[in-house]
Order: structure tokens, then C-alpha cells, then sequence
């Protein structure tokens, strides 16, 4: 369908293209607010500041579409073909996207506030400073995604899959990633206090500078990470497992530390809780 055409049917009154081929059309800041394009052919369109509020693209062909700077609050993408699209800078607070392919996609800078994206893949998506406050991320594949300094405070990531994400500088304050397997995962600089991570898998991740007072690390697995002058005030590390860990210039002061072996562990400069400090004293005497 010619774009001309389209927008003549919507000022019209219809709001329904379902399975509609735009393939390849360029609809630059237009609007089509509320408009059914289920099923709809979108590969390579140009829908760069479009306004697309309360429309549905669930099913839709949306591959390296340029949806840069499109308004798309309440939208649904329910299952849409969204791979290596470009959505930097959207606005989809909201939106519905559970089961949407966006591996490779670009979301830089997008607002996904509330969004609901259960079970989406975005594996190898860019996500730097996206803002993914109290998003439903449930059982979403984030594997080799970059997620630097996005903000996902109040986000559910039960299930998510975190393999070689990039989390650095990111907001996590009192994100629940109880059990979550994050090995290797790079976490510098990022905000994670008073978080839950018990029986986390955190084994040679990168955690050096980063913010993790009051954090619950109960029998989390740390071996190996590098937690170089990180924070960790007042955090419950009760039978966390620390072997080769670095925490030079860390502070763990009030931290709990009961239940670990701090063999074979680098404390240069740490700053440790009182009693455990005057335990490794009375040791080294």
C-alpha cells in the first residue's frame, strides 16, 4: 500500500491495515494513533518520530525498521519481528512486547517504563542508559546485550537469561536477582544496593567500584570476582563464597561475614568489620 493512501484512509476514520505491506515506506513523523497493523509487513520502513500511541503491531515484520524517537506509549508488539530494528530514543512506556524478537536491536535511550517484555529475546541488544523501571523483563534472553548504565530499579527479572551482559554503571537498587546465574557478568560502577543476589552465581564477575551496601550475598558465589574498591556496607556476605576474590580497597564495614574463608583472598586495603579484623590480627600474630 502507498503511504499517501494510507494516510488518506486515516484521516478517514480507519484504524484497521491489518497484514498491510508497507515493506521499505517511509513514514517519518507520522500519526497513526490507535491504528491495527497485526500481521503487518514493516521490514526497513521508516517510522522515525512517528506518533504510534495505543497501536498494534503484535505479529508485525518490523526487521531494521527505524522506529528512532517514535512515540509508541501503550503500544502492543506482542510477538512482532523486531530484529535489528532501531528504537533509540523511544518512548514505549507501557508498551506490550512479551515474546518480541528484538535480537541486535538498538534501544538506546529508550523509555520502556512499566513495558512488559516477558519472554522477549534481546540477545546481543544495545541498551545503554535505557530506562527500565518496574519493566516486566520475566524469562527475557538479555544474553551479550549491553545494559551500561540503564536504569532498572523495581524491574522483575525472575528467569531472565544474563549470560556476558553488560550491566556497568547500571541502576539496580533492590532488584531481586536471588539465584540468577551472572558469572563473568560486568557490573563495574553499577548501583546495586540493597539488592538481593543470595545464592547468586557471580563467579569472576566484574563488581570493582561498584555501589553494594546492605546487599544480601548470602551464599552467593564470588569466586574469582573482582570486587577492587567496592562498597560493602553493612552487606550480609553469610556463607558467600570468596575464594581468589580481589577486594582490595573494598569496604565492608559492619558487613557480615560469618561462614567465610578469607584464605586466598586479596585484602589490601580493605576495610573489614571490626571483629573479623581483629580475628585476622590475633591470626597473623
Amino acid at each position: 500500500m502507498e503511504v499517501r493512501h494510507l494516510l488518506r484512509l486515516y484521516e478517514q476514520g480507519n484504524r484497521d491495515f491489518t497484514g498491510v505491506d508497507l515493506n521499505g515506506a517511509d513514514l517519518t513523523g507520522a500519526t497513526l494513533i490507535g491504528v491495527n497493523l497485526t500481521g503487518a509487513n514493516l521490514r526497513g520502513a521508516n517510522l522515525s518520530r512517528a506518533f504510534l500511541i495505543k497501536s498494534d503491531f503484535s505479529g508485525a515484520q518490523m526487521n531494521w525498521a527505524n522506529l528512532s524517537f517514535v512515540k509508541m506509549s501503550d503500544a502492543k508488539l506482542v510477538e512482532a519481528e523486531l530484529t535489528k530494528a532501531n528504537f533509540s530514543g523511544a518512548f514505549l512506556v507501557k508498551s506490550k512486547l512479551p515474546g518480541a524478537k528484538l535480537s541486535g536491536a538498538n534501544l538506546n535511550g529508550a523509555n520502556l517504563r512499566r513495558a512488559n517484555l516477558w519472554g522477549a529475546n534481546l540477545c546481543g541488544a544495545q541498551l545503554q542508559r535505557s530506562n527500565l523501571r518496574e519493566a516486566n523483563l520475566s524469562g527475557v534472553n538479555f544474553n551479550w546485550a549491553n545494559l551500561s548504565e540503564a536504569r532498572l530499579i523495581g524491574a522483575k527479572l525472575y528467569g531472565a537469561s544474563l549470560s556476558g551482559v553488560n550491566l556497568s554503571r547500571a541502576f539496580l537498587k533492590g532488584v531481586d536477582l536471588g539465584g540468577v546465574d551472572l558469572e563473568g557478568v560486568a557490573l563495574k560502577e553499577a548501583k546495586l544496593s540493597g539488592a538481593n543476589l543470595e545464592g547468586a552465581n557471580l563467579a569472576a564477575a566484574d563488581l570493582s567500584q561498584a555501589q553494594l551496601n546492605r546487599v544480601n550475598l548470602k551464599g552467593a558465589d564470588l569466586t574469582a570476582a573482582n570486587l577492587t574498591n567496592a562498597s560493602l556496607e553493612q552487606a550480609n556476605l553469610t556463607w558467600t563464597i570468596l575464594r581468589r576474590a580481589n577486594l582490595s580497597g573494598a569496604d565492608l564495614t559492619e558487613a557480615k561475614l560469618n561462614g567465610v574463608d578469607l584464605e586466598e583472598i586479596q585484602l589490601s586495603g580493605t576495610i573489614l568489620p571490626e571483629s573479623t579484623a581483629r580475628f585476622i590480627y590475633s591470626k597473623a600474630m
